[in-house]
């Protein structure tokens, strides 16, 4: 075959695969993404809010800056998360190009969406659909383990990240207000979340040139999810224009002046050196240019295909690291819960001698009967508590 002929032929493969994918979408992948898709206003600014104490069975971990509080049972999954902090502010800092979360913050971690509400400031309950709220003006975030509606298992990792940004965005600006779009994308764009979503929903909308006005956003995000999802790609993508590795300074400039005082339209008019209408322009030929549907006729037909493929593949990992997770949430509680309803041994130590490399606070027993060590079963296997 011809070599023009045979690019010819990948390239309208590559549009009918894609135009595949975008029509079979809302009945299912993209429907799936509308229903997990971040939803607007997880920010409350309100300042002298009163913050209700923990419950008896809450634990604290002080790490320098930052304070977790969570129940006792999910210590496991919250230890991880203070190097991940530490980390995170470090490179927020350089991103806002200003020392940012220097005062004592909380993260607070609930078991459900019903718990999450008890944990949140008194009349400022987090919005139903929320997994995870700042609250600036108390300096706060509150992260839940089980996503409202779907139940599944939230990524602690994200949401932390995402609800930082919020608390370091505030602090980084002097509490002084930005755009919606601002805020939002920012967060979305630090914490990296569902970049298979925004990256198909860009797709999607650049080819139907439903690209929405920015000045829109402002005003209001949408309801429906569609124009939820759509909302956020754009904020975020727009934000990482605004951070291209050209502009750095102009952004750090742009923060700087917001914390100066300057209203948030005037610091970016005068730190990129046009206005936002200009900059707008410039961003939506950049995404025609990467999402449009003039790449699919040419050369980069066979990438976007892949890009595609991609997302879809990671959309479904992404749920079946879901379910693993809550399946290993609910193996570890059971666990936690049959040690706890075991009456309490006198004058026995409960430890079978393990070896010294032993990776767990659980080994294998063969037996109930283990020398008088106290044991747990569990899927009918045996576990001693060491």
């Amino acid at each position: 075959m011809r070599p023009a002929l045979r690019s010819s032929l990948h390239s309208v493969l590559a549009v009918l695969l894609v135009l595949f994918v975008l029509v079979t979408c809302p009945s299912g992948a993209r429907a799936q993404a509308g229903a997990e898709a971040p939803v607007p206003r997880d920010v409350i600014t309100q300042r002298d809010a009163v913050v209700p104490s923990l419950p008896a069975e809450f634990e604290v971990i002080d790490h320098d800056w930052v304070t977790f509080e969570f129940p006792a049972s999910v210590r496991s999954r919250v230890d991880p998360l203070a190097r991940v902090a530490d980390e995170f502010r470090v490179r927020l800092s350089g991103d806002l190009g200003h020392p940012i979360l220097s005062g004592r913050t909380r993260v607070r971690i609930a078991r459900t969406p019903a718990q999450m509400a008890e944990l949140a400031p008194i009349g400022l309950p987090p919005m139903p659909y929320a997994v995870g709220m700042a609250y600036p003006g108390s300096h706060l975030a509150i992260l839940c383990l089980l996503a409202p509606g779907t139940w599944e298992a939230t990524d602690l990792v994200e949401v932390l990240q995402h609800e930082l940004t919020h608390l370091a965005l505030a602090d980084a600006t002097g509490d002084h207000p930005v755009a919606r779009w601002f805020n939002e994308g920012l967060a979305i764009r630090e914490s990296g979340e569902l970049p298979w979503q925004r990256r198909m929903t860009l797709i999607d909308a650049a080819a139907a040139r439903r690209l929405m006005p920015l000045a829109e956003l402002e005003r209001a995000f949408p309801e429906d999810p569609r124009g939820v999802a759509l909302a956020y790609a754009e904020s975020a993508d727009f934000v990482q224009f605004l951070m291209r590795e050209s502009d750095r300074a102009r952004f750090g400039s742009l923060v700087e002046r917001v914390r100066s005082g300057e209203l948030f339209e005037r610091a970016l008019d005068d730190a990129y050196g046009v206005d936002l209408r200009r900059l707008e322009y410039e961003w939506r030929e950049d995404v025609t240019h990467r999402y449009g549907l003039l790449p699919l006729l040419t050369g980069g037909g066979v990438l976007w295909t892949l890009v595609v493929a991609l997302s879809v593949l990671a959309w479904a990992s992404r749920r079946r690291r879901a379910k693993a997770k809550l399946a290993e949430w609910a193996t570890e509680e059971q666990l936690q819960r049959s040690a706890a309803a075991l009456p309490e041994t006198k004058d026995v130590r409960l430890s079978a001698t393990p070896p010294n490399d032993a990776p767990s606070s659980c080994a294998p027993a063969s037996s109930p009967a283990s020398h008088g060590v106290r044991v747990v079963e569990h899927e009918g296997r045996y576990y001693t508590l060491h």
